[in-house]
């Protein structure tokens, strides 16, 4: 028997996955669609790539100010607003005239999404308990995967379906019915206000604007690499990195309650979740660039063909990351180093068999590998999150959240430009050579990502031998140091 409660919260659960589920959409659907609005509104490169990059820079710099706005006040209250300003910038981009009115909306609907997303991980922090959580949060990893890696398969068929003059308007209009019935689902099903642990203090503003202005300098740099051609825009990661320093600083003298409680980080839980993190995104979004590229660029696939041709990425991370759910209190860090570990090894089988079959049946045999790297992708996303947060307070979850999706913006800025600049580069060599080139790279970042993960296994066996604890549970492997 499941109690009217238990009932409840997965009926909460399920309006907070869809949510997740537009706005990751949102992260890769327009790829596919980008031709189609160069031909449709006369958009020069600097327009297209503000398109996708100023969704990212919006989405980035609103994930910690808006967790901690929600875990102050309310976080149904933010969810609502998020959902409602998600739902119009997304009308506003399917309506657009011309590139200017695009690319504001696109900016707005990045502010939407950076609303919405730590109010996810905080109500799941404040619904869910112990193994519970843990599925919830496999749940969660599973729509991440399944809306990232589906992206360009949705933008493909909506634009095989409605043609090049108006696919790509419906890849934003197709996000009005879930807007309009989610709202009164959120309104109805999220806990209520009063039930959201309230804070009077401060929001913080200086480190609002200390944060702000850090993550904006380290992202432009990486976002507009190729549009802002002077290497003067180098020197903003090195200014942006003194800045953050001043953030940390500032938080640590602030006497009223900061907008990221720094301690968070002595422990191994959550910093080296973010670690993984970081590194983890800045190889896996990787992925669906070059690969769409190399497809549709490279071998003469259409947008469907190319989308279909990344599904097994995706039904591979779905599954999964709902199976990690469930082990992940069981096995805690260990099941994300057996994830890390799969994913190596997809991505290397898939490097050999474009080398095996360079030709159009590239996307046949790249399918198996991809399953493989998807489904070690889905058993990293979630549980790391799971267990990253593990010992974060419910009334910090989301400005927890925030900072650890903060980190994971960056790793996929950062990345891509890193994956993009390598792909770019070996072009002389033909596309298959570049291909590999770039996966590379990719695989790189995710062995850091193990190396991090197989540090606190380590420790924790250390730990473990020198403080024996039967009661320990495997979703929190790390600990304070």
């Amino acid at each position: 028997m499941v109690s009217s409660g238990g009932d409840t919260r997965r009926r909460a659960l399920a309006v907070c996955l869809v949510a997740a589920f537009m706005t990751g959409l949102d992260v890769s659907i327009v790829n596919v669609a980008l031709p189609s609005i160069r031909d449709g509104l006369h958009a020069s490169e600097d327009g297209l790539q503000w398109t996708l990059s100023g969704y990212a820079l919006t989405f980035g710099l609103l994930l910690v100010p808006a967790g901690r706005l929600g875990d102050s006040r309310s976080r149904r209250t933010v969810f609502l607003w998020g959902v409602a300003l998600f739902t119009l910038s997304s009308l506003a981009c399917g309506l657009a005239w011309n590139m200017h009115v695009l690319i504001v909306a696109r900016l707005v609907q990045g502010m939407a999404a950076g609303m919405l997303n730590p109010q996810v991980s905080g109500l799941i922090q404040q619904m869910f308990q112990g193994y519970e959580r843990g599925r919830a949060f496999g749940a969660l990893g599973a729509t991440i995967g399944v809306s990232t890696a589906a992206g360009p398969l949705i933008g493909g068929a909506l634009v095989s379906v409605f043609g090049p003059d108006f696919g790509w308007r419906w890849v934003f209009l197709v996000n009005l019915p879930i807007g309009m019935v989610l709202l009164p689902l959120a309104w109805r099903l999220l806990p209520r206000p009063q039930l959201v642990h309230r804070r009077p203090e401060s929001m913080d503003p200086v480190g609002v604007l200390l944060l702000g202005i850090g993550v904006a300098g380290l992202l432009l740099p990486f976002i507009q690499r190729h549009q802002w051609e002077s290497a003067a825009k180098w020197l903003l990661v090195p200014a942006a990195l003194v800045v953050l320093v001043g953030f940390v600083v500032w938080e640590r003298l602030y006497r009223r309650e900061p907008l990221v409680n720094l301690a968070l980080f002595r422990k191994r839980s959550y910093s080296l979740g973010s670690v993984i993190a970081l590194f983890y995104f800045a190889g896996f979004t990787g992925i669906f660039f070059i690969f769409t590229l190399y497809l549709q660029s490279g071998r003469g696939y259409s947008a469907l063909a190319a989308g279909l041709a990344i599904t097994p990425f995706a039904l591979g991370s779905a599954s999964a990351a709902l199976l990690g759910g469930h082990l992940v209190s069981r096995l805690g860090r260990r099941l994300v180093a057996i994830g890390l570990s799969m994913v190596i090894v997809g991505l290397l089988a898939t490097m050999e068999a474009t080398a095996l079959v360079p030709g159009q049946a590239v996307g046949l045999a790249t399918a198996l590998p991809l399953l493989l790297a998807g489904m070690g992708s889905g058993l990293v996303i979630a549980p790391n999150q799971a267990i990253t947060l593990s010992e974060v307070p419910p009334e910090g979850g989301g400005s927890a959240a925030g900072v650890l999706q903060t980190g994971q913006r960056l790793g996929t800025a950062i990345g891509i430009a890193a994956v993009g600049s390598v792909f770019f580069g070996g072009l002389g060599e033909g596309w298959p050579t570049a291909f590999r080139h770039g996966l590379a790279v990719v695989v790189t970042s995710v062995a850091i990502a193990l190396a991090a993960a197989l540090y606190d296994l380590i420790r924790t066996h250390h730990d473990t031998k020198t403080h024996p604890d039967p009661g320990r549970e495997g979703l929190q492997p790390g600990g304070d140091p």
